[in-house]
């Protein structure tokens, strides 16, 4: 299960929050804004397809993969049971457990300041195109059934 978002650069990126990263569709970011990634996004946590959400509701593994120009990092977090979705511009990822209504995933491998600094510094360009895939990985199947 998959979804992908699409967001820009902005010359205030800074990616040093020890704790958190955040996409928003917001179209501008101010230098306090110490977390986010990228602007512009295509959509919310509220945009996201049900069946998605109610996975990570389940708690199930979110694989978080940033790919801008040649360069990819990952992320691994995780769902939670208290997620609300409710957020219609920010998309926020923890490395903590607190969870409120722009949360996606908690317990996360990283946070702004551990993503990889070639993409950071290519983000400083409001016209450098971010894609995020959120993907949740297939539970694994026992082949041996079908033989």
């Amino acid at each position: 299960m998959k979804e992908v978002i699409i967001c820009y650069g902005h010359k205030n990126v800074k990616a040093t929050h020890k704790s958190t990263l955040e996409f928003t569709k917001d179209d501008y970011l101010t230098p306090k804004g110490d977390c986010i990634l990228c602007i512009k996004a295509n959509k919310g946590l509220k945009d996201f397809n049900e069946r998605f959400k109610n996975a990570l509701k389940e708690g199930k593994k979110l694989l978080v993969r940033i790919i801008v120009g040649e360069y990819m990092d990952e992320i691994v977090a995780f769902g939670d049971k208290h997620l609300t979705f409710e957020s219609e511009s920010s998309i926020i990822i923890r490395k903590s457990t607190y969870i409120d209504g722009r949360t996606l995933a908690i317990k996360a491998s990283k946070a702004a300041k551990d993503i990889d600094r070639k993409i950071i510094e290519r983000l400083k360009n409001p016209e450098q195109k971010a894609i995020i895939e959120l993907i949740i990985p297939d539970e694994p199947h026992n082949h041996l059934q079908n033989l």
